[in-house]
């Protein structure tokens, strides 16, 4: 992969559009034209196909960090004498099936022609076909912004003033006559100007026929003012972004400095995801590859850039008309947007380059916008949790709060923070890919097609679903017209939490999380897959099927997560959480009765468990609307107390108990008052029920247990 990451390319465009990416390729390198996107590039022989996409820009999902295993990343070689554009390609161009991808096809079958281009290597002039059906599951992108009121008082004042103008008997120069406006006006006694305003000032003033409109930066109390911008006459408009840099999505709000009003919202894929699905694979791409760290934090500013372009049209607001911007984003989003290597993230102590409030010029790192526009990013909590869960915490306010709140952004590396006005704690925890389809056999990211609800007869085994793109249950009439543009193509994270909680309730999986054999005999729904048994969730094709290995993926995950926050409560010595608020765009759609049955959060009423969308995003719009809030989150930061899970002994010891559903000790009365939960049973790894009575206490003989000591 070292060497694969490091290739040269040389990238064609048509029509003899050409573009160089380092230094050109070797003539003799392999030819290689993706279809139907007619990008191609030269690229040495061994080299990943998925790999030649990626640094081509052609999109070709893999969700499981190219270990052969989540089948999305499905190609086809095209075989015949392209003349047009001079390549002969051959299934003897690309390397033949290794280990990885024969298992794959064992296991769950590939189509014919099909290959796992993470596995298939380069050996020659290939044309690759793309399959519309991994196209068609590109991510769908939520980005709205709430509806909250923000007080103003942000870092930036727009100040009309009138000037005198010079004569013979007056000879201070125009700055001068400036500054002495602004101070009889606007009480600004001490003020600097932006050295790019000097050779401005006369032609502004004498435009504005001695009128104009200055741009005040100041951001601390303690700090002195300085005019970033003039205009001549009259300038009644000034705006902001705040952005959130995830790891797989980003989110950008237009905002109004003067009134507030969201003026445009817009979001896009990360393109780092073609240098790494996860955070940890993109710390590695960056230790293996001496461009590494450039590569992405170009992908990251370009994309930035062109959600500018795109928030600025929808609001009808020119670049030179935004002042001030406020960046969050978690540890390793934050360096690479930063420019900064984040090597020394991949691995004990974690240490950050700078952890505090960053403030810069929005031109230090290549953003256009006006030539005075200040850039602020939120501090980072530790080297796992970041500016990202600094903006949710300002955002969702434990710290303004006599309740124990927890927050959870499930990710990747879910961020976990935890307190009330007394003391906040937090954590990450890592939970891995799954919850985003990667390691599910039918898994995919949210997208057009995908299953993201879930409901299980109890009685029948019979399953309906909703899928993303349309209203309908797959039982109700219509539901195929609804879904014909997009099919069925698989199961995204809120559906996969919800169909393993369905299968639990409905008895099909133990509480250990063993599909239960023994159901063959009563519902065809329930299969054999070797040693193990399958839950068919959609017949048919694609056949989406939830096998044990896919209970046991979500199992690991949910226990991560339940881990870190049973880590947190325990360091804040309580037993309970009176409410509880699910970040980030995938948060929005878990249903929070499915999350508890699922154990991925502790017991509490299922009315104060709630989804608060992007709380980064809206965290970020605070700290721009409002310079107060920037003091509020600094000062919160530093008194966080930062929970390493890794050092932890105890976390262990949490994970084991939680994998169970919803978990092996920890009692959930307020779940249980509101949902059915199943009679415990013990179901053995080969799939044979058992009734776990004599063997296991009662969750509720537990719980008394507990209350007596």
């Amino acid at each position: 992969m070292a060497a694969a990451g490091a290739a040269v390319v040389k990238l064609v465009w048509p029509e003899d559009k050409r573009a160089t990416v380092n230094s050109p390729a070797n003539i003799t390198d392999p030819l290689v034209l993706f279809m139907p996107s007619g990008k191609r590039g030269r690229f040495p022989v061994g080299t990943p196909v998925l790999d030649a996409a990626r640094q081509l820009g052609v999109y070709v999902e893999s969700v499981c960090g190219g270990r052969a295993t989540c089948g999305r990343c499905q190609v086809e070689v095209q075989e015949g004498n392209f003349a047009k554009h001079k390549i002969v390609s051959s299934n003897d161009h690309i390397s033949p099936k290794g280990a990885k991808e024969e298992r794959y096809e064992r296991v769950r079958g590939l189509p014919e022609r099909r290959r796992l281009s993470c596995s298939a290597q380069i050996l020659g002039d290939l044309v690759v076909d793309v399959p519309q059906d991994t196209v068609i599951n590109a991510q769908t992108i939520r980005k709205d912004a709430d509806t909250r009121v923000i007080a103003r008082d942000s870092a930036i004042h727009m100040c009309y003033v009138e000037i005198e103008e010079p004569d013979m008997h007056n000879p201070s120069g125009d700055l001068d006559r400036l500054k002495i406006a602004l101070m009889k006006d606007w009480g600004l006694k001490s003020l600097d100007f932006d050295f790019h305003l000097l050779p401005q000032v006369q032609g502004i003033l004498r435009k504005g026929n001695w009128t104009a409109t200055a741009a005040i930066h100041k951001d601390a109390d303690n700090e002195t003012a300085r005019v970033i911008s003039l205009w001549p006459g009259l300038k009644n408009e000034a705006y902001g972004l705040a952005c959130d840099i995830g790891s797989t999505t980003i989110a950008m709000h237009l905002v109004s400095l003067l009134s507030g009003r969201v003026a445009a919202s817009s979001g896009t894929s990360n393109p780092q995801i073609r240098f790494g699905e996860d955070l940890m694979s993109r710390v590695s791409y960056v230790m293996m590859n001496p461009d590494g760290r450039e590569g992405m934090t170009v992908a990251v500013r370009e994309a930035i850039s062109g959600l500018v372009d795109k928030v600025c049209a929808e609001g009808n607001v020119q670049r030179n008309d935004i002042l001030d911007c406020v960046f969050v984003g978690n540890p390793i989003m934050h360096h690479l947007f930063l420019g900064i290597d984040p090597t020394e993230l991949g691995g004990a102590p974690f240490a950050l380059a700078v952890s505090g409030a960053v403030h810069i010029k929005a031109s230090d790192i290549g953003l256009k916008l006006n030539q005075g526009a200040r850039l602020y990013m939120l501090p980072c909590i530790a080297g796992h949790v970041g500016a990202d869960a600094a903006a949710v915490t300002l955002s969702e306010g434990p710290h303004r709060q006599d309740e124990m709140m927890l927050i959870v952004d499930v990710g990747t590396n879910a961020e976990i923070v935890l307190g009330n006005r007394q003391r906040v704690v937090a954590a990450s925890s890592p939970t891995g890919p799954a919850f985003e389809g990667a390691e599910i056999s039918g898994g995919q990211r949210a997208a057009p097609g995908a299953i993201e609800r879930v409901r299980i007869d109890p009685d029948t085994l019979e399953p309906k679903y909703r899928v993303i793109g349309s209203e309908l249950w797959s039982d109700e009439p219509g539901f195929l017209d609804s879904v014909q543009a997009t099919g069925v193509t698989g199961i995204c994270g809120s559906g996969i939490i919800e169909v393993v909680a369905e299968m639990y309730l409905a008895g099909i999986i133990s509480e250990d999380g063993v599909v239960d054999g023994g159901l063959c005999a009563r519902s065809p729904r329930v299969t054999a897959n070797g040693r193990t048994f399958s839950y068919v969730l959609k017949d048919g094709e694609p056949r989406i099927t939830i096998t044990q290995t896919d209970v046991r993926a979500i199992q690991l995950a949910k226990a991560a997560l339940y881990a870190g926050t049973k880590l947190l409560m325990e360091k804040q010595h309580t037993d309970h959480v009176d409410r509880i608020h699910f970040a980030g765009a995938f948060g929005s759609f878990i249903d929070p009765k499915y999350a508890m049955v699922l154990g991925l959060i502790p017991d509490c009423d299922l009315d104060k468990v709630s989804a608060v969308g992007n709380a980064a995003g809206a965290g970020a719009r605070m700290a721009l609307l409002n310079r107060g809030y920037r003091r509020e989150i600094e000062e919160t930061v530093s008194r966080i107390e930062k929970i390493e899970t890794a050092l932890e002994p105890r976390f262990q010891e949490h994970f084991v108990y939680a994998m169970a559903l919803p978990n092996k000790i920890d009692p959930f009365p307020k779940l249980s008052a509101a949902v059915k939960l199943p009679p415990r049973k013990t179901v053995s790894e080969d799939g044979i029920a058992g009734d776990a009575a004599p063997r296991r206490r009662s969750r509720e003989g537990h719980a008394a247990r507990r209350g007596r000591g």
